[in-house]
């Protein structure tokens, strides 16, 4: 079953989101060199602590931490620790949740850390964001699931390919359905699976968590030995970017940005919802 949110539910979902988005602007001005993800996770733990909030990562599932910090390699899921040392030229998504009054948000990003990064690393985040912007433009009314996945897919392979040759896009995770849970029905592919049919259709109420992750190589992955860290299998660096959306008689609601995701989506000639909480 898929959940279908009110306007007032959805408002509630906005101020999860809003805490999420307080959570990746402190998060990304600690991840610095020197920095441990550790220190990250504290400085995440402060935002959730200062805006009355609760996490949704801390113990789901035994996860043991406030957010995912997945370095280089490490495409989703990484757990903070003070051995973790971040580095100059090093990347690292972020991964982060709140739960306000019972309602989530769920939101991630991709950093650079310090200075010196290679081309190919700068463009593996940026095709990886816009093909999130990409999935979230195709979350219209009367659409279907799959146009989603296949709006990610479609601006990823019109990329010129990277100097590793091509780009991966990671096939065993993928974005989800949120609202009284952090991971609910539907789970959204990345990419167009002729099996899995069309999937749902959309209307106003759904809420997802659109969530491209690229790699500059392999789609595969594999879990290490602490049951939550995911990396590529041929170790080849990635980026993970996700937004939390819901889509309303307006349009759609960027519930994790700032202005609702609204300038992003203008580069679509698609006006976001208005904001719900004013």
């Amino acid at each position: 079953m898929v959940q279908i949110k009110t306007p007032e539910q959805i408002a509630k979902m906005r101020e999860a989101g809003l805490v999420v988005a307080a959570i990746h602007a402190a998060t990304r001005e600690a991840a610095v060199p020197g920095a441990t993800t550790l220190d990250l996770d504290q400085v995440a733990r402060k935002v959730i602590a200062d805006h009355g909030a609760k996490s949704n990562f801390l113990g789901y599932g035994g996860f043991p931490a406030t957010i995912c910090t997945s370095v280089n390699e490490v495409v989703v899921h990484g757990i903070p620790d003070d051995k973790t040392v971040l580095k100059d030229g090093d990347i690292i998504s972020i991964d982060a949740g709140a739960i306000v009054d019972g309602w989530h948000g769920d939101a991630a990003y991709t950093a650079f850390v310090g200075t010196g990064h290679a081309p190919e690393l700068v463009e593996l985040s940026r095709v990886t964001e816009e093909s999130m912007w990409a999935g979230i433009a195709a979350m219209k009314v009367n659409n279907r699931l799959v146009d989603i996945s296949k709006a990610i897919e479609s601006y990823i392979r019109r990329q010129p390919r990277p100097a590793t040759g091509k780009y991966g896009i990671i096939e065993d995770y993928g974005g989800h359905g949120i609202g009284t849970e952090m991971h609910m029905d539907p789970h959204l592919l990345n990419y167009v699976a002729r099996k899995r049919g069309k999937g749902i259709k959309l209307v106003p109420g759904v809420c997802l968590a659109i969530e491209p992750m690229v790699s500059l190589g392999t789609a595969r992955t594999e879990v290490l030995q602490d049951d939550w860290t995911v990396i590529t299998t041929d170790g080849t660096w990635s980026s993970h970017w996700e937004h939390s959306i819901a889509l309303t008689e307006q349009g759609p609601l960027v519930l994790t940005a700032p202005d609702c995701g609204r300038a992003k989506l203008a580069q679509y000639g698609i006006e976001a919802a208005p904001d719900p909480l004013g």
